[in-house]
């Protein structure tokens, strides 16, 4: 049975928790300790309940604790946790071919993270134009088209790739030879593109810059001026990817088929896991000692990302998406009529959706958690939320019930 919620009356900060003055302050966290979970729901130290709307940032994607998953990982942790890449492991090798047989790809590279991803997709990018696309001028090098208001990562490859100044500052000089172009425009792509480009990268949705979604086309628009100059096209979805969208990759809603991706969050059901997807004729350009990831599909995280897949299909959770996905939007554009702290817009695709507000979004995201729903604000402005694939029309309701609520008192 859940927990009763905090109550709303209850306004006072509680204090940190111990040991949080041994962590680096590079979260604007919460003062929640939260000890655990099951499905769409978390339990804190004093077994108050929260409905998380949040995900782990769209990394439960079966919500948490799935049963398969956490028996996946039971079983292969007392047989095999880790093994070098000098060898195969059994459960990298069924997770590679699982990967390719539902994506465009022939090949996977395994790290830890998105932003490992990333890295390990524009090391490729450049290897591969440099044998592909060589510059006859010296003084130049080749470079990669990138998305204003993007996020990458966090890292200093992924962290230049991404187009948000403020995410920057204090960490220059960064690494050279990206520029930022507007999302959601294929002119100013077609004019940027030069013989110097190696590559555009793209995340099929914005999640970091509040849910922003292109206009239908745009990523079929891409994968044709990439083909017409012989650049290849990369497509972030370590947020959108694995049915977050309720597709298992957000280019399949346009059958726009990059020549890498990046995917990890979602991928793992919850443990760490990153890859790097590409065709046969982009990877070869990756050969031994070329790049490397001492944890990278491990048979740990390879064995529960196989049983997240295993899931996904078995209980038909892409479908479901769609389905919990219009009427979570359904029940948020009604919301949005009545409240006029509420801008003109609410935006998802899936279940990765953003309500965007008049108003700074922290401190509604903050009354959210005092009446018991974890939920995330991006862009200083949009709420976002990224419920489970698995989560049900009763918690929709309970989820937006509170935020009509916290809204409402906002409003007055």
């Amino acid at each position: 049975m859940a927990q009763t919620p905090p109550s709303p009356q209850q306004t006072t900060a509680p204090a940190l928790p111990a040991g949080a003055d041994c962590l680096m302050q590079t979260y604007l966290r919460s003062p929640l300790v939260l000890v655990s979970g099951h499905g769409a729901r978390v339990q804190d130290q004093t077994g108050r309940s929260y409905l998380d709307f949040v995900g782990g940032v769209a990394v439960n994607l079966l919500g948490h604790c799935h049963p398969h998953v956490v028996e996946a990982v039971r079983a292969q942790a007392g047989q095999l946790l880790h093994v070098s890449n000098l060898y195969y492991n059994d459960p990298q090798l069924r997770l590679a071919q699982e990967l390719v047989r539902h994506s465009f790809a022939d090949q996977v590279f395994f790290c830890n993270s998105g932003a490992e991803a990333v890295e390990a997709a524009i090391k490729l990018a450049r290897k591969w134009a440099k044998q592909h696309r060589p510059i006859h001028d010296s003084e130049q090098d080749h470079e990669i088209l990138a998305m204003a208001g993007s996020f990458h990562g966090r890292t200093m490859g992924a962290l230049s790739a991404t187009g948000q100044p403020k995410l920057q500052k204090g960490f220059e000089p960064l690494l050279p030879g990206f520029r930022h172009v507007p999302y959601d425009d294929l002119d100013v792509v077609a004019k940027a593109i030069t013989p110097l480009t190696a590559a555009v990268i793209v995340e099929p949705i914005q999640g970091e810059n509040g849910v922003c979604i292109p206009h239908p086309g745009y990523l079929t628009g891409l994968r044709r001026l990439c083909t017409e100059h012989n650049v290849l096209l990369i497509f972030d979805e370590v947020q959108t990817g694995m049915g977050r969208t309720g597709r298992l990759f957000a280019y399949q809603h346009e059958e726009a088929a990059p020549d890498i991706m990046t995917l990890a969050k979602g991928l793992g059901g919850g443990l760490p896991i990153g890859a790097m997807l590409a065709t046969r004729r982009v990877a070869e350009s990756f050969t031994p000692g070329s790049h490397a990831s001492t944890f990278g599909g491990n048979p740990l995280v390879c064995s529960a990302a196989l049983a997240t897949l295993e899931v996904i299909h078995s209980e038909g959770l892409l479908p479901l998406c769609h389905e919990m996905g219009d009427y979570l939007l359904g029940k948020l554009q009604v919301l949005r009529s009545r409240r006029s702290n509420i801008s003109s817009e609410v935006r998802g695709k899936g279940l990765l959706v953003g309500i965007e507000l008049l108003t700074a979004g922290r401190p509604i995201m903050e009354a959210c958690l005092a009446e018991g729903l974890l939920i995330n604000v991006t862009a200083e402005r949009v709420l976002r939320l990224m419920p489970p694939l698995i989560v049900t029309r009763h918690e929709i309701d309970e989820a937006v019930a509170i935020l009509d609520r916290v809204l409402s008192t906002a409003d007055a």
